[in-house]
């Protein structure tokens, strides 16, 4: 599987923390190709489109207008096709209120949008190198929250 191109999703309304995260992508030696969309409502129309190929993770801000991360994520769960899609919260919020909302809701991994670009990378990488297969299989609230 090294050669295959991860497919990524981020929804978030601000530009300019949807560029940092283009830039951190690209300077990541995972090869991916990246769908960025400015609320959640693009987002959803994006995924339930016939014959696309959906993205392996999808980055959800949980603030956004039209319609909001947490909205996206019960979509998603609730979805046939999409149900089974990664979804990792990626918010400014750190309330454990968010945190334990979206974990209930079915969120496989929550990140604090990090405050320097060094750390944004480290967190990308670190969420795009986990072994999915084990982190699904047993959604357990200490792995939820990535420490970095």
């Amino acid at each position: 599987m090294p050669f295959k191109t991860l497919n990524i999703a981020l929804a978030d309304d601000d530009q300019d923390d949807r560029l940092l995260f283009k830039e951190a992508i690209e300077e990541i030696k995972i090869k991916t190709k990246l769908s960025l969309f400015k609320n959640g409502q693009e987002l959803m129309d994006y995924l339930t489109l016939p014959n696309i190929i959906l993205p392996e993770i999808v980055f959800l801000d949980l603030n956004m207008p039209i319609k909001n991360g947490m909205q996206c994520l019960s979509e998603i769960r609730n979805h046939d096709k999409l149900k089974d899609l990664l979804v990792a919260i990626y918010s400014t919020s750190s309330s454990e209120e968010d945190i334990e909302e979206t974990f209930v809701n079915g969120a496989n991994i929550y990140i604090n949008k990090p405050n320097s670009f060094g750390s944004l990378k480290k967190a990308i990488e670190k969420a795009l190198q986990l072994n999915w297969q084990y982190h699904t299989s047993s959604l357990n609230r200490d792995n939820f929250l990535l420490r970095l």
